[in-house]
């Protein structure tokens, strides 16, 4: 069974950081690709941030150049630096992934419970 843990939200100041962890446990799978989503109170998920088992990144543009998204494949884990936060990145923040089966290498796709982080002005 796989599962995504995410650890690492929080309250912090506006123009603080955070740092978010999402683990896949589990056995029997490769990483694909992982990532991150959030969701705002009342508004719809949006997309954070991506990167693949090789490391090529893609970042949302509200997002380019203070969050960062790395990968330990050793670890089966994913890290999301968040830098000069701001209000507006309040939300829930989701990890997600997509792993390949190692016995049919079937694609599957899955998603951590969330995290809050809170950015006070």
């Amino acid at each position: 069974q796989v599962q995504l843990v995410e650890s690492g939200g929080g309250l912090v100041q506006a123009g603080g950081s955070l740092r978010l962890s999402c683990a896949a446990s589990g056995s029997g799978f490769s990483i694909n690709s992982m990532g991150w989503y959030r969701q705002a109170p009342g508004k719809q998920r949006e997309w954070v941030a991506h990167i693949s088992s090789g490391g090529s990144t893609s970042y949302a543009d509200s997002v380019k150049g203070r969050f960062t998204i790395s990968i330990d494949n050793a670890k089966n884990k994913i890290y999301l630096q968040m830098d000069s936060l701001k209000p507006e990145d309040t939300a829930v923040y989701y990890c997600n992934a997509y792993l390949r089966t190692l016995w049919n290498s079937d694609l599957r796709h899955y998603w951590g419970q969330g995290t809050q982080v809170t950015v006070s002005s």
